[in-house]
Parts: structure tokens; sequence; C-alpha cells
């Protein structure tokens, strides 16, 4: 019997890597030049920590959903790889869209 595709949390996902990709976006091209541009250290800081969580979040996102979408391992090491690189989130949503095309 093959398992079901979990579309709401595939959706879910989507949604945390768009956001988490916009973080990493936020604090290199907003949080750093301040920081470096304008003497304000506190950007960095901030823009950080709610990107650390978000990143946090998306591996375990990653991590669930390799069992619940279910999504092949490959997938899932792309989505935690793309995590780490700016602009990567959004080339993972790509197969992620694709996956959930799939399944409809």
């Amino acid at each position: 019997m093959e398992k079901q595709i979990d579309l709401i949390f595939l959706s879910r996902l989507r949604i945390l890597g768009m956001i988490e990709g916009i973080s990493t976006l936020l604090l290199f091209f907003v949080a750093m030049p301040l920081k470096y541009m304008a003497d304000m250290p506190m950007a960095v800081t901030l823009f950080g920590s709610v990107h650390g969580v978000l990143f946090m979040l998306l591996f375990a996102f990653f991590l669930t959903a390799r069992d619940r979408v279910p999504i092949s391992f490959g997938l899932m090491l792309a989505g935690i790889f793309g995590a780490i690189v700016p602009f990567g989130p959004f080339v993972v949503d790509h197969w992620l869209k694709k996956t959930e095309k799939e399944a409809k």
C-alpha cells in the first residue's frame, strides 16, 4: 500500500522555506550592510537570531517531511543544504512544488 502524501505539511514546509529564505536575504543584504556601513551591529544580532530560529525549524521540518510527506532522501538533503546558501530555499521550493503538483 502506497503512503498518502500529506499536502498540508508540504504546504507548510514550502511557506517556512520561503520565510527562511527571505530571512537569509535580509540578514545578508540589510543587516550586514547596516553593521559594517552604518555601525549598527544590533541589526545582525536581531536578524541573525530570527534567521537562526527559522533555520532550525526548517531543518526539523525537512527531517519530518522525509516520513510525513514523504519526500526522498535526496530532496531532504537538498532542502537542508539549500537552507544554508542564499537563494537555496527558492531553488528547493521548485522541487517541492513539483512534488505537490504530482500528488494532486
